[in-house]
């Protein structure tokens, strides 16, 4: 067991606030800051995440959706159990309207555009392309500025499906890798001191009254 943990990779601290844009009786609308786990990991020194620096002050929070370590942005927290399990269910409905901005390399040809390209478990923590075995994965684009000095591209993007590294995956599957992701970014990996990319605005029903709600946070980048 201990041979096991010590395999696994120690996080470096996070010094980002957890934001809260929005308190209800039923959840949190929060900001996640990058370089933070939406749960604990694995090792016992990996314990800092959302949901533990949630909990002392709100006891039934629970995660619904997570995003990666590297990702900032919006995310709903259920309070009680009723919420988890309403919200839960539209997640599982793909009812919920989630958008990312990102910057990555290049200067994107298209306006917008689809990527629909199978996803599948690659190596490690990592992911593939993989026609054979990989999963319907979908993500739309749309272009929101270029960079012609910098050569890079804001673009926002629309996660039909929401496999694991769907996004940086997609990008980098048709040559416009996320800059700072350093696991697809290649020789952009540390073209940014962090992954460009963030969980931009979030649209559910409220689970008590069923009004819709939005939420919209405007990424540091």
């Amino acid at each position: 067991m201990q041979a096991d943990l010590d395999q696994l990779f120690i996080l470096p601290p996070c010094d980002g606030e957890v934001e809260i844009l929005l308190k209800e009786q039923d959840f949190l609308l929060i900001n996640k800051p990058t370089r933070l786990l939406s749960v604990p990991g694995r090792h016992p020194q990996n314990r800092d995440s959302v949901i533990s620096r949630l909990l002392p002050d709100y006891p039934g929070a629970a995660i619904v959706h997570r995003l990666d370590f590297d990702t900032s942005g919006v995310m709903v927290i259920p309070l009680n159990k009723p919420a988890l399990s309403d919200i839960s269910k539209q997640f599982q409905a793909r009812t919920v309207s989630k958008h990312y901005t990102a910057v990555v390399a290049g200067l994107m040809a298209q306006d917008e555009g689809t990527i629909d390209l199978p996803i599948a478990s690659g190596e490690g923590p990592k992911y593939k392309i993989c026609q054979a075995t990989g999963k319907p994965s979908i993500t739309e684009f749309a272009v929101l500025g270029r960079d012609e000095q910098a050569r890079t591209t804001r673009v926002f993007l629309h996660p039909i499906t929401g496999r694991s590294h769907q996004l940086r995956l997609h990008l980098q599957a048709i040559g416009h890798p996320i800059l700072g992701c350093e696991f697809y970014g290649g020789e952009f990996a540390t073209a940014a001191d962090r992954l460009l990319l963030h969980a931009t605005d979030l649209r559910f029903l409220h689970p008590v009254t069923g009004e819709d709600v939005f939420i919209e946070s405007v990424p540091d980048f």
